[in-house]
């Protein structure tokens, strides 16, 4: 799934954001009432919240790495032996 798929308002969303509409999402789906339309669009969208979420995770690993990346060039520099 492309980022661009995701929906605008999910792009907006924090990380704690869409875990919170995520397990609302759950919560509606488990109840037996729901009807089966809405249940897949549901779905769907809490798909897109998972993506939106692990693509946030996915950047952030990417910061902390090149930040020790850095990190570890500047200290081979000040420290040449």
């Amino acid at each position: 799934m492309k980022l661009k798929n995701i929906p605008e308002d999910i792009r907006t969303k924090s990380i704690k954001e869409a875990q919170n509409e995520i397990k609302e999402i759950i919560t509606q789906l488990e109840n037996k009432e729901i009807n089966l339309e809405n249940s897949i669009q549901q779905y769907n969208r809490m798909i897109h919240l998972n993506y939106h979420i692990q693509e946030q995770f996915r950047k952030k690993a990417n910061e902390i790495k090149h930040l020790k990346l850095d990190k570890n060039k500047k200290n081979i520099i000040k420290d040449p032996k």
